[in-house]
């Protein structure tokens, strides 16, 4: 019996091996001037360890071929040590694409993680969310979903782990101000409310959006729209926390501030240029401020970068992050999908910002008020700096 078990898995191992030896034939990338092809030899190897597994794995009972799958061909796009190409499978892709459209189940927070360290915090809890309700708060760090400590994983993992089907659980144990808080929330079926709005003394509206997905540039023309009813004469765009997104949305939310001109391009790898512009249509007819800081990032750095260089706002807040290279998602066909960094991005002076980011006009570093949570200094500033510009 246990031969014949060892015979089937050695014909499964066997039919992977051949699909990628397969696919492997006609496979060649540029490395340093020279062809490079993956070879008999390590399709060989991966025979090799398939084997050992079938043979001494501890937890034999519990392997499952689609995860051993999945993670081959993740373990392949991470050989580009790039941190923004990903292969998502099916689940993942699924969860993906829902995330981009702006509709989803799930808490109604959003999550932002740090490279470097790994932290994945809430940078926005929705009013009357889920979350909300469960008692989450800004800046709170993810430590554990259900009772798993999620501290070391990567943030889509996170994610896909908190949104679930309407009208199930979730617990969530998080860490703030060095203590542990755990709360259960309810899933909902959920629009991402990406943009926040509300008018501030001297007739200034504030406008917040906490990311770049299609349902924002709707939601971020009807808060100006509304607030030019309020009778606005100047504006507050806070792009703090705020991680990215849809390029083409950006680049909407651009056109409908900008005056006519750039605002930005791209480059691939050949130097191909493609160029995004505004027209004439609309155009901010008052003065602005954009607040930034560390955790604005790629789309955020966009929008910042484009009203920089058009000198139709004043950047407020601490320098941006420094994500000026762009994605792009690729369909493959089985209900996967793969991210692939494809082009650098350019501000309209020509600025490529990655890994440096964008400094803003007007320093301010956040300070935070322990005797007044709400205390903003930064927005305190933007406020002061639009004060002495509004007619």
């Amino acid at each position: 019996m246990g031969d014949k078990k060892r015979f089937l898995k050695g014909v499964l191992c066997g039919t992977l091996v051949t699909l990628i030896i397969v696919g492997a034939a006609g496979l060649h990338w540029k490395n340093a001037g020279d062809e490079t092809t993956i070879d008999k030899k390590t399709a060989d190897k991966l025979e090799k360890i398939r084997y050992l597994i079938d043979e001494t794995y501890l937890k034999e009972n519990e392997i499952k071929d689609k995860d051993l799958e999945d993670y081959l061909l993740k373990g392949y796009v991470n050989g580009l040590k790039d941190p923004y190409s990903v292969y998502y499978n099916e689940k993942e892709t699924k969860e993906l694409y829902e995330t981009t459209e702006g509709e989803y189940s799930g808490i109604g927070a959003v999550m932002s993680q740090n490279l470097e360290t790994g932290i994945i915090t809430m940078v926005n809890v929705y009013k009357d969310s889920p979350a909300e309700k469960a008692g989450f708060k800004n800046n709170d760090i993810l430590y554990k979903v259900n009772g798993k400590d999620i501290s070391t994983e990567d943030i889509n993992k996170v994610v896909n782990k908190i949104k679930g089907k309407e009208g199930t659980k979730v617990t969530i144990t998080v860490l703030r101000d060095g203590k542990e808080f755990e709360a259960t929330a309810v899933r909902e079926k959920l629009e991402a409310h990406t943009v926040e709005y509300n008018m501030k003394e001297n007739r200034i509206g504030y406008i917040r959006v906490t990311e770049f997905d299609k349902v924002t540039y709707t939601q971020f023309v009807e808060a100006i729209t509304d607030l030019k009813k309020q009778g606005m004469k100047g504006m507050i765009v806070d792009l703090r926390g705020n991680p990215g997104g849809n390029l083409s949305t950006v680049c909407q939310m651009l056109d409908y501030v900008l005056p006519k001109g750039l605002i930005v391009y791209t480059e691939n790898k050949d130097g191909k240029r493609e160029v995004m512009t505004s027209d004439e249509e609309h155009k901010l007819e008052m003065p602005m401020t954009v607040l930034v800081d560390g955790r604005s990032a790629s789309a955020s750095e966009i929008f910042a970068g484009a009203v920089q260089d058009h000198k139709v706002g004043t950047l407020v807040g601490t320098t941006t992050y420094g994500k000026g290279v762009v994605q792009q998602l690729f369909d493959l066909k089985d209900g996967t999908c793969l991210k692939l960094t494809i082009a650098e991005y350019f501000t309209p002076n020509g600025r490529n910002i990655h890994g440096k980011g964008i400094k803003p006009d007007v320093e301010v570093e956040y300070k935070y008020d322990k005797n007044n949570a709400d205390a903003d200094n930064q927005l305190d500033k933007a406020i002061e700096v639009l004060k002495q510009k509004i007619k």
